[in-house]
């Protein structure tokens, strides 16, 4: 289902959606996590980026399992894509959970902190959920990383060289 687009392979054009919204739903969940007052403003942006990332993930996972039928086993990569919904999932529902539990406590606490964090105020479910909201961005980003990596080994990894000529150009003739 998920194979080719207009001729081209879908993965490495639908992987840029997880590329870009799953790293900037990590940093997103960071900047809520330290700034209770960018919770009510900037909290449903970040957990739609992290739902759509979510929402790419499989989309990226099946394109890719597509394309390497074409082209061969990626190895690592395919084995590391696999696993980065469990990093992208953890992190929806605790940027959620920051923004729910901010609400839940605006709405029964008069006064709110404007300032960086505080924890004088927060209940301990909103301390916990934001350690772990942290934590996950961290891992979320630390495991795209590895996906990209192992990714751009898989494609590229014998086609560049360190000196930036092609080893196929050069095979071919085509390198002078």
């Amino acid at each position: 289902m998920f194979d080719l687009v207009n001729g081209l392979p879908l993965h490495p054009l639908v992987v840029h959606a997880v590329v870009v919204l799953l790293p900037l739903a990590a940093l997103g969940t960071l900047a809520i996590a330290v700034q209770p007052a960018w919770r009510a403003r900037y909290g449903v942006l970040v957990v739609a980026c992290a739902a759509l990332a979510v929402v790419f993930i499989p989309i990226a996972t099946s394109s890719g399992e597509a394309l390497e039928e074409r082209v061969g086993d990626p190895g690592l990569h395919a084995e590391l894509g696999d696993q980065l919904l469990w990093f992208a999932l953890p992190l929806l529902v605790l940027a959620a959970g920051l923004v729910w539990l901010d609400r839940r406590g605006a709405a029964t606490s008069p006064s709110r902190s404007e300032g960086g964090v505080t924890w004088g105020g927060a209940s301990a479910a909103l301390r916990v959920v934001t350690v772990l909201a942290v934590l996950s961005a961290a891992a979320a980003s630390v495991q795209v990383y590895r996906v990209g990596d192992s990714g751009a080994r898989a494609a590229w990894g014998d086609q560049v060289t360190s000196g930036g000529t092609s080893g196929a150009a050069d095979a071919a003739g085509d390198g002078d």
